[in-house]
């Protein structure tokens, strides 16, 4: 089976721009179908829903390819993202991503990789690098006022019931459209 992998990491984001090119890319390597796993979630973890399908997936060797628009989308951690790929090497799964043009089979393939997510890291902590001395800075001249105390960015009544049908952190989030972090903060209040 082969497989599409897509994240989006925040809600004004939607999936189209990289289904559009993964579809481009499928139809021009002759491939008719695939099965598409899509996460609304973060790449500083691994506990997306959709990825923990399709990890399952792989490792009842259901899956011959995965395709990913990034390989920044699998992860943006170094550690989580080699460990990933060398389990799906290991299981005979290939992984290509269609925007760098690179199929990460074999040695060479598992370099390039290391790169990448080496890069995409850095990219997400130098993010938050800037975002803080922003804020910093608009602190310092007074003008940064944050969010309003006791505002939420969704139902925390909802987040409670939704926990009390069984659902994880990760589900509830995905349900409500906020980050994981901000159902725990709900939750645990």
């Amino acid at each position: 089976m082969n497989c599409v992998y897509i994240r989006i990491s925040t809600v004004g984001q939607n999936e189209a721009g990289q289904r559009a090119e993964i579809d481009k890319w499928l139809a021009g390597n002759g491939i008719a179908d695939a099965t598409y796993y899509v996460d609304k979630d973060t790449g500083d973890n691994l506990d997306r829903p959709e990825f923990i399908r399709l990890q399952s997936d792989i490792f009842a060797g259901q899956v011959k390819t995965v395709i990913v628009w990034k390989l920044d989308r699998l992860s943006r951690s170094l550690r989580d993202g080699i460990d990933t790929l060398c389990d799906w090497l290991g299981k005979g799964v290939r992984l290509v991503s269609v925007t760098q043009q690179l199929d990460f089979a074999g040695p060479a393939g598992k370099m390039i990789a290391s790169v990448l997510f080496a890069v995409a890291e850095m990219e997400q902590q130098t993010r938050r690098e800037r975002q803080a001395a922003g804020i910093a800075i608009a602190k310092r001249n007074g003008v940064y006022q944050g969010r309003k105390s006791g505002t939420l960015k969704a139902d925390a009544a909802r987040a409670l019931a939704l926990r009390s049908k069984g659902l994880n952190d990760t589900e509830i989030a995905t349900a409500l459209g906020v980050a994981r972090r901000t159902v725990q903060r709900y939750l645990h209040a």
